[in-house]
């Protein structure tokens, strides 16, 4: 199967049905281009101005992955050249590329979200089956990228020199954002609302010959001509027909009622197509006529969804754009200086105004003074509810957050320009009358396009609607997302932010701001209950690391608020979060502050760095075995040793396996490992390539989180870890060879061997943890690990580490609370 099919089938992101229609119903849409002339053209009409692309990287993690072989846990060295040679042909042309990733998943997209994990759990139980079955790699039809491929892209883009930017919300606003207002060549990524936001030009990644730079752009223009529809009508067909944000059968009653309706269908086209120009068709014929006179909610069976519906037309909306499809002059509008407030992002209306009028109650507004910014803020009350709503000024902008009351919905939608840098407290819940405060602190806001306006734009909207009940689950009310930091220290979580932005750290800000993360996939076999899974393996690293990022939002019982985890793993439905705790940590001389730990420079203060990230793995006591051991190994034997102790099921020949493949990757070039070929392909062994990766993701947010002890590089899998490698060396260990052959009779790894397995296994001995061959395993190591979600209960045996003895998933739905070190052994 080809390189596109492979995309198409994996990519489902943006609006419903838009990807296929354009290619099989419009194809005169998609125009081949080369990026070569398209730069050379740029330069000629912006002198001294660089050609850039604005790249969705999370789009393109499916084309750079060339690589051969990708079950075994990643071809990290194969992949790193790839990623060069990209990024070495857009250089050599003279084009600069800036790189954008997915920083958090939106609480709006969450469901989405979940329908894509869950479809990928059933796509890798297939893919285990076949591995059983035919002891082989599956076609490039199965493909699924390796674990960690979007956290290690990030940190390969910067060893390469690019610039690389983690987003505030998902990325593709801000890069629809940054390729506008920075006048960019266009945006490269594979989502079709790029055809819906009013940016610069859009092209395909799946279409992108790197070796002559053709590609294909998709023309939103051509796409209006086609469908008899404006630029501007776009967010509002994206929204009709379904899209990240508005599920698609909320409106397939309305779109069949169109396509009945509908007097050109084509014969020749498939269903999906037919409703996309029925709809286009109503837009046109229909909902134009009452353009700007009537609301939308009036034209279309909006019901209890008409907050979700505008926000998800206002989430294409960039800064300085207004749509003609949000009501501009609704009745009991609030007005200043008789000026109409309209649902927009234009920046440009900036006059200050010190007093405002209701033209209805006839009532002076009181001014109220901001004590951060020092600049007076003017307050409009709402004539019916008698509520003042605060109206805020950025101090950095000069610009009025505005205000205006849907009088039907009670409900207050803010308005604001995009320079403005600071979040406000914009809405009173009419229900429970309670102020919702959409507050971050002003100082840590970063110059990143767009993000502010974006976030001002949809908190406005999300202000519930009175007839919305609390069971809707397309309710949107400010209940479900609340800016609201867990960290209230602006210093630092200023730089948490920032670290996040410049993609340096992997879910510190996340943890801070949110309290809120998730990990997707890993290929784990659900049927394997020998091995635990990595979600739980790693959960009480995470648990210390929570710990010491949440120290100063402790209440007076010195408990930390639980942090929402998200994680994919077998058995969980992820109808809900899981609610994990803090677990306190034992750190030499006392755990440091994160001030301490992040500010201080001093040459003493990286020793107490390293304390403490020794003590999230609660290897403190090995902290003299593990300093004596070299780059890069230190970390990898950090990983090893928790994972042994952990995890009773591992053997000695796995932690062979583990060691020798990681001497032997050090002599090896990129073409070695390209023609490497294990025999055949053991699932047991795919599980751990996994494990191990998720391990080296699991340090860098260790890492991040403890400022910094060792260099990213030391734990960057194209130093330390190649999956095929790894599976030849567990294949030989696991048939009994000689350690002399897993090291390739290389005399220098065998005395390097002979140490890194000495300090793991005296490390893990201090635990109690005597690590041997598989020959000595008796009957009982077989299938003792109960999987988690199938209803199994880990007994507290002599080879399990709960120290409770509780099962882990028996607490009811969106109460799971999980405190203890339940792996540990005692």
């Amino acid at each position: 199967m080809d390189r596109q099919m492979i995309l198409s089938r994996n990519s489902v992101m943006g609006v419903r049905g838009l990807q296929g229609f354009v290619g099989s119903t419009c194809p005169h849409i998609c125009t081949v281009v080369n990026f070569k002339e398209l730069a050379e053209h740029h330069r000629s009409k912006y002198p001294g101005c660089t050609p850039t692309i604005v790249v969705d990287a999370m789009c393109c993690l499916r084309y750079w992955y060339t690589p051969e072989s990708w079950i075994c846990g990643g071809q990290w060295r194969e992949y790193f050249s790839a990623l060069r040679d990209f990024v070495k042909t857009f250089t050599a042309v003279g084009i600069k590329l800036i790189f954008f990733f997915d920083g958090m998943v939106e609480q709006d997209k969450r469901d989405e979200w979940v329908k894509r994990r869950l479809k990928n759990n059933r796509e890798i139980s297939r893919i285990f089956h076949y591995i059983k079955s035919h002891k082989e790699q599956p076609g490039r039809n199965m493909f699924f990228i390796p674990s960690g491929l979007a956290v290690f892209t990030r940190f390969a883009l910067k060893t390469l020199g690019q610039e690389t930017l983690c987003s505030l919300q998902e990325a593709d606003y801000e890069v629809a954002s940054y390729g506008l207002q920075h006048n960019c060549l266009g945006i490269l990524g594979e989502d079709t609302d790029y055809l819906i936001y009013d940016t610069c030009p859009y092209f395909s990644i799946s279409e992108l010959c790197l070796e002559s730079l053709d590609t294909v752009m998709l023309c939103r223009e051509k796409l209006c001509e086609s469908l008899g529809l404006h630029v501007a009508d776009l967010p509002l067909l994206a929204c009709l027909l379904g899209n990240d944000i508005i599920p698609e059968g909320m409106f397939e009653s309305f779109r069949y009622k169109c396509l009945s309706s509908y007097t050109s269908v084509k014969e020749n086209f498939d269903k999906k197509g037919n409703i996309i120009l029925a709809v286009s068709d109503h837009i046109s014929k229909v909902l134009h006529l009452y353009q700007g006179e009537r609301k939308l909610e009036e034209l279309l069976p909006l019901g209890p969804n008409k907050a979700l519906f505008y926000k998800g037309m206002a989430s294409y909306l960039l800064p300085g754009q207004k749509s003609p499809w949000f009501f501009q002059k609704p009745k009991g509008v609030i007005t200043l200086d008789k000026q109409v407030i309209s649902m927009s992002s234009d920046p440009e209306s900036r006059e200050e105004v010190p007093m405002c009028s209701d033209p209805e109650s006839k009532q002076e507004v009181p001014m109220c003074t901001d004590p951060e910014s020092r600049q007076e803020v003017p307050m409009c009350s709402d004539p019916e509810s008698r509520q003042e709503v605060p109206m805020c000024t950025g101090p950095q902008s000069g610009q009025e957050v505005l205000i205006w009351t849907d009088p039907e919905s009670r409900q207050e939608i803010l308005c604001t320009g995009h320079e403005s840098k600071q979040e406000v407290p914009i809405c009173t819940d009419p229900v429970s009358k309670q102020e919702d405060s959409m507050c971050t602190h002003p100082e840590i806001n970063q110059k990143l396009p767009g993000a502010t306006d974006f976030e001002f734009k949809l908190e406005a909207l999300m202000c519930t609607n009175p007839e919305i009940k609390q069971e809707d689950p397309t309710n949107v009310g400010p209940e479900i997302k609340q800016q609201v930091t867990m960290v209230s220290d602006t210093e630092i979580l200023k730089i948490a932010r920032t670290h996040h932005v410049q993609a340096e750290s992997y879910l510190v800000y996340n943890i801070m701001s949110s309290g809120e993360i998730e990990c997707s996939n890993t290929l784990e076999d659900e049927l394997d209950q020998a091995l635990p899974s990595q979600a739980f393996i790693y959960r009480p690293i995470r648990q210390r690391v929570y710990s010491l990022l949440l120290e100063d939002c402790q209440d007076v019982a010195s408990t930390c608020p639980a942090v929402k985890e998200w994680f994919v793993y077998p058995g969980n439905p992820l109808r809900h979060p899981d609610l994990v705790r803090p677990l306190q940590m034992t750190v030499p001389g006392g755990t440091p502050s994160l001030k301490i730990l992040w500010l201080n420079q001093e040459p003493e203060m990286q020793v107490r760095r390293l304390d403490t990230l020794l003590a999230c793995f609660n290897l403190s006591s090995s902290r003299e075995e593990l300093q004596a051991v070299e780059s890069p190994f230190q970390a990898l034997c950090c990983l090893l040793i928790y994972l042994f102790v952990q995890v009773d099921t591992l053997c000695l020949e796995d932690l062979h396996a583990f060691i020798a493949q990681a001497l032997c990757l050090q002599g090896k070039s990129t073409s070695q490992l390209v023609n490497l070929q294990p025999d055949y392909i053991n699932p047991r062994a795919v599980q751990l390539g996994s494990l191990l990766v998720r391990g080296l993701t699991t340090l860098v947010l260790v890492n991040s989180a403890c400022g910094f002890p060792w260099k990213m590089s030391d734990f960057m899998p194209w130093n330390i870890f190649d999956g095929k490698l790894f599976h030849q060396k567990y294949l030989q260990s696991e048939k009994g060879y000689a350690v002399e052959v897993l090291l390739e009779q290389n005399r220098s790894r065998l005395t390097k061997f002979h140490n890194l397995k000495a300090v793991v296994c005296k490390a893990c001995m201090k635990e109690n943890r005597r690590i041997t061959g598989r020959a000595h395993w008796g009957s009982h190591h077989a299938g003792r690990w109960g999987r988690q979600g199938s209803g199994y209960h880990r007994t507290g045996s002599g080879y399990s580490r709960s120290s409770q003895g509780q099962p882990w998933r028996d607490q009811g739905p969106g109460s799971r609370q999980y405190e203890h070190d339940q792996w540990r052994r005692y």
